[in-house]
């Protein structure tokens, strides 16, 4: 067991956060901080277990898993579009990846914009569900990203789901 305390300065043992994050989150932060491993063990988990589905050729558990990961879609959404808009939030302010984006290698991406770019990308389709699922709980959901869109569009989106993701915390707090 760590000895470490979450804190909003300090969620995650060694993540220091900026003042843009804590300004956006506040207490909220030490949350983002347990959702990170979380999140990424649900991710593996779920896959995991699909696999084993398969193999065993069980479609009655592979359609059971795939009904459970629809209807956890939403939290997954809002879960992952707050980490990276808090870890986006650490890196600074700058700009997005053009939409839509080709890669090239011979022009690396900064690291800080394409997490802004990922953030924003979250957030959209978490815009995109409660727009088709009318499951917003804060209304007000900004329009979905399209090919071109603007910088003000991509921060709209994030903030929306930074609204959605406090509003569920204010709401279920200890969930």
């Amino acid at each position: 067991m760590s000895a470490h305390r979450a804190s909003p300065d300090e969620p995650w043992p060694g993540w220091a956060t900026s003042r843009a994050a804590q300004a956006a989150y506040g207490k909220h932060l030490v949350r983002i901080g347990q959702l990170i491993p979380v999140l990424l063990y649900s991710q593996v988990m779920d896959r995991q277990h699909l696999a084993a589905a398969h193999t065993a050729r069980r479609q009655d558990l592979i359609d059971s898993q795939v009904t459970s990961l629809a209807m956890e879609c939403r939290d997954d959404l809002l879960e992952s579009a707050a980490v990276l808009d808090a870890l986006a939030l650490c890196h600074g302010h700058g700009s997005y990846l053009i939409r839509p984006y080709q890669e090239d290698s011979r022009h690396p991406v900064p690291t800080d914009v394409e997490l802004r770019t990922d953030a924003s990308d979250v957030a959209d389709q978490l815009v995109r569900h409660d727009q088709e699922h009318g499951t917003s709980t804060t209304g007000d959901i900004p329009a979905a990203l399209e090919n071109g869109c603007t910088d003000a569009e991509r921060d709209a989106v994030r903030a929306y789901a930074r609204r959605e993701w406090i509003t569920s915390q204010e709401e279920w707090p200890g969930i």
